[in-house]
């Protein structure tokens, strides 16, 4: 059973990669927000590793994929994770994909999510290393 998305997908899009050897790009959005709890804005950072099969990604698309959750469904940190995971995996069909999304303290806490398609619990077959025994870095 496929799992809800809720997001839409279709407003991402994609370029031929032009290089056919392995290589990684990384992306940044120094501010994804979202509609949080309570009906109020919640903030995040959101860091994307990105090892590219025969797409990449179109970062205007992306740009505006991510402005969607400003509106809308109030959403947890979680189901954006999970969300935007599923969709760039669907559409971008990487080698590797690792989201890690760091929030802003809210009520003084502040929480920090990560995901990797290298994780057997993700389907991969956990052949990079740089993830075990070690935690993405606080700032």
């Amino acid at each position: 059973m496929k799992k809800k998305s809720w997001s839409d997908a279709s407003i991402l899009q994609s370029i031929k990669n032009p290089e056919q050897q392995g290589y990684e790009i990384k992306h940044r959005c120094p501010e994804l927000t979202f509609m949080g709890a309570g009906n109020q804005p919640d903030f995040a950072e959101l860091f994307i590793t990105f090892y590219p099969d025969k797409k990449i990604v179109e970062l205007k698309s992306l740009k505006q994929y991510l402005f969607q959750f400003r509106t809308g469904t109030i959403l947890s940190y979680e189901r954006i994770i999970n969300s935007v995971y599923r969709d760039m995996m669907e559409v971008y069909e990487p080698a590797r994909l690792r989201l890690v999304m760091k929030t802003r303290p809210r009520g003084g806490i502040s929480s920090m999510l990560t995901v990797d398609s290298d994780w057997k619990c993700r389907g991969g077959d956990e052949s990079f290393e740089d993830w075990k025994g070690q935690s993405d870095v606080w700032e």
